[in-house]
C-alpha cells in the first residue's frame, strides 16, 4: 500500500494545455472522491480550481490551491 504522504506526479489538460500537477496521495484521492460526488472528472474540477485561482491574485500555485481546496471541501457538511 502507497503511503497518504508519498508524492505522485500527474499530467493534467487544463484550457487546451498539459500541466503537470505534484500532490500528496492523499489529496489524489481526496480530489477523485470530490470530483465523483460533483458528477465530473478529476480533470474538469482541478480546471476550476485553476479558474478560481488565476482570479485571485494572491492566490498560491496550483498544487497548494488543490490542497487547500481539498480541505476546504472535505470541512463544509
Amino acid at each position: 500500500m502507497t503511503s497518504p504522504t508519498t508524492l505522485k506526479k500527474r499530467s493534467v489538460n487544463i484550457a487546451g494545455h498539459s500541466t503537470s500537477v505534484t500532490l500528496e496521495h492523499a489529496f489524489w484521492d481526496a480530489l477523485k472522491d470530490i470530483a465523483g460526488q460533483r458528477s465530473t472528472s478529476v480533470a474538469a474540477l482541478i480546471a476550476d480550481i485553476d479558474r478560481a485561482r488565476e482570479a485571485d491574485p494572491g492566490a498560491p500555485n496550483l498544487s497548494s490551491a488543490i490542497r487547500v481546496f481539498v480541505l476546504t471541501a472535505t470541512k463544509t457538511p
